[in-house]
């Protein structure tokens, strides 16, 4: 039987998960048009503990305090950008 990785901080359950999701690319050199209409944005994997989330965000952290409620490393997520949330399991 799998199990989700989760921790508990201040009695408050925080599952980790594999989010992949799409960030801005630019360039503020000269392009052509070949050049500008074959740009992608970059495919980011980034693997953290969702802290909460939203109809227009998900928030997430990946380091805590193990004594206070104290949070670092964290993001906040436009749902747009998102591509997929993968709940890790062990």
């Amino acid at each position: 039987m799998k199990k989700s990785t989760s921790i508990i901080v201040n009695k408050q359950k925080y599952h980790l998960y594999k989010i992949k999701w799409l960030d801005i690319v630019g360039d503020a050199g000269h392009r052509s048009y070949e050049g500008l209409a074959s740009m992608q944005p970059a495919s980011k994997t980034t693997f953290a503990f969702i802290f909460k989330k939203s109809k227009k965000f998900i928030h997430t952290f990946g380091t805590y305090d193990d004594n206070d409620e104290e949070f670092s490393d964290c993001n906040v997520f436009p749902i747009g950008v998102i591509v997929s949330m993968i709940k890790i399991d062990l």
